[in-house]
C-alpha cells in the first residue's frame, strides 16, 4: 500500500509542485482556504479543531504544513493575522503530528537573516528583520525544539506555479514583458538564491524516503542578484535587443514595497553537499525549464515590443 501524506495549505506555488512530484508514489490530501484546483478540498488550518480532525480522519504517515502568509507588504500591515497563520498554525501542526506519532515537514524561509553576511549555511544564526520574517522564524523555532520528527527546509527566491500562482518576481517580469514593456528597473541591490519549486519538491521527496530528519538549506545551486535573474529571465525569451535595464536602489520602490528585507539572502546547502543529497540544480537550468514547462501558451503571441516603463522590485 502506498503511504500517505497529508498536505495543508496547497494551494499555492509551492503546493501545485508538490503535488506533481507526489501524487504518482503517494496517496495524498491536499487542503488549502482557497480551493482553486479539482485535486483540492477546503481547509482553514488556523482552526485548530478542524485541522486536527482533517488530519486524524486522513491518518496519513506523514503531514506537510506548507501554507503562509508570503507577501511581505500584507504582513507588516496585518501582524496579528500574519502571526495567527504563519506562527501559531505551525504549533498546531506540531501538536498534530506528536499526536500521531508521524514526522512533519515545515517549510521555512531565506528570508529570516539580515543580510550582514554574504551567504548563509545551515547553522548560521537568524535574525529577521519584518513581521513576515520573524513570522516564519518563530514557526521554525517552534518545530525545531517541540516537534518528534520533522524536517525543515529554507526556501530561497521562489519560482514555480506559472502565470496563475507564481505570485514572485519572476511572474512580475513575464507579465509585463508580455504585455509589451521593455524597459526594466531592476534593484541593485538585493543578493539571493533562486528556488525552482518542482526541484524543490523533489529534493524534499528524497529527504523523507531516506528519513534524514531535520533542517536543510534548500535553494538552487549558484547565487544571484535581481538583475542577474532579470537578465537570464530576458535572454530566455530572446528580448536581449529589445530590453533596457534600469538599475535602481531599493529605495527606489519604497511606497509599494516599504517592508525590510535583507540585502542577502543567498543561502549554501552545506548540510544536503555533507549527506551527499543535493539534487538542486543550478538556477539558471532551472529557470530555462519553468519558462518551457509552465509559460509556453501564455507567453504566444504576448512578447511585442512597447516602450513602456517595467517597475519590478
Amino acid at each position: 500500500m502506498k503511504k500517505k501524506i497529508y498536505i495543508a495549505g496547497a494551494g499555492g506555488m509551492l503546493g501545485e509542485a508538490f503535488y506533481r512530484v507526489f501524487k504518482n508514489d503517494y496517496e495524498i490530501k491536499c487542503t488549502d482556504k482557497d480551493v482553486n484546483e479539482k485535486w483540492l478540498s477546503f481547509l482553514d488550518f488556523r482552526d485548530f479543531d478542524k485541522y486536527k480532525k482533517e488530519v486524524e480522519d486522513f491518518n496519513p504517515d506523514y503531514l506537510f504544513h506548507l501554507g503562509a502568509y508570503t507577501d511581505l507588504e500584507f504582513c507588516e500591515l496585518n501582524i496579528e493575522d500574519t502571526y495567527l497563520t504563519n506562527t501559531t498554525s505551525v504549533e498546531n501542526a506540531v501538536f498534530i503530528a506528536n499526536k500521531l506519532n508521524i514526522p512533519m515537514l515545515y517549510i521555512s524561509t531565506a528570508g529570516i537573516f539580515d543580510g550582514t553576511k554574504d551567504f548563509y549555511d545551515d547553522w548560521d544564526e537568524p535574525n529577521p528583520l519584518g513581521h513576515y520574517a520573524r513570522s516564519k522564524y518563530m514557526g521554525e523555532r517552534y518545530v525545531r525544539e517541540n516537534a518528534s520528527r520533522y524536517i525543515i527546509c529554507r526556501a530561497g527566491w521562489m519560482m514555480g506555479g506559472g502565470p496563475d500562482k507564481d505570485k514572485k518576481f519572476i511572474n512580475k517580469i513575464i507579465k509585463q514583458l508580455a504585455g509589451g514593456k521593455r524597459d526594466l528597473h531592476i534593484v541593485n541591490d538585493k543578493d539571493g538564491t533562486p528556488t525552482f519549486t518542482v526541484d524543490f519538491a523533489k529534493n524534499v521527496k528524497l529527504l523523507i524516503e531516506r528519513e534524514y530528519w531535520g533542517l536543510y538549506n534548500l535553494v538552487c545551486n549558484g547565487e544571484t542578484s535581481r538583475r542577474e535573474v532579470a537578465e537570464e529571465l530576458v535572454s530566455i525569451l530572446g528580448l536581449d535587443n529589445e530590453v533596457t535595464f534600469h538599475e535602481v536602489s531599493s529605495n527606489y520602490f519604497k511606497d509599494t514595497y516599504f517592508a525590510p528585507r535583507p540585502p542577502s539572502e543567498r543561502l549554501i546547502n552545506r548540510k544536503l553537499e555533507l549527506r551527499n543529497m543535493n539534487i538542486m540544480r543550478d538556477w539558471r537550468i532551472a529557470l530555462r525549464e519553468y519558462i518551457d514547462d509552465y509559460y509556453t501558451d501564455f507567453l504566444k503571441g504576448k512578447t511585442h515590443s512597447a516602450k513602456e516603463d517595467i517597475t519590478i522590485s
